[in-house]
């Protein structure tokens, strides 16, 4: 245990070593362009969708969804294999 401390205690020193000077842009970079605050505030079009879509005009009957099935004797759970340990009863959660 020893000897992983001081194996570790030195790196985590290293790693703490680094400089601590601000950083400064070089000769040919130009400044970063300050945005406005309005328009910040304003969301775009991606962080605030229109919801048209989402409105129903009128009432409309839903087509046959075949993937929309009951759960079966599995209660949607792979079926089991060979070998495999039967699943577990369901829990009684009927209070005494």
């Amino acid at each position: 245990m020893r000897r992983l401390l001081l194996a570790v205690a030195p790196l985590a020193l290293l790693a703490g070593c680094g400089s601590v000077t601000p950083l400064r842009p070089t000769k040919d970079m130009t400044a970063v362009p300050k945005t406005p605050a309005p328009e910040l505030m304003t969301p775009s079009t991606q962080a605030q969708p229109d919801r048209q879509a989402d409105l129903l005009s009128k009432s409309v009957e839903r087509k046959a969804d075949p993937f929309a099935l009951p759960p079966g004797p599995t209660n949607g759970r792979a079926p089991l294999r060979d070998g495999d340990a039967p699943p577990l009863p369901q829990p009684d959660n009927s209070a005494p």
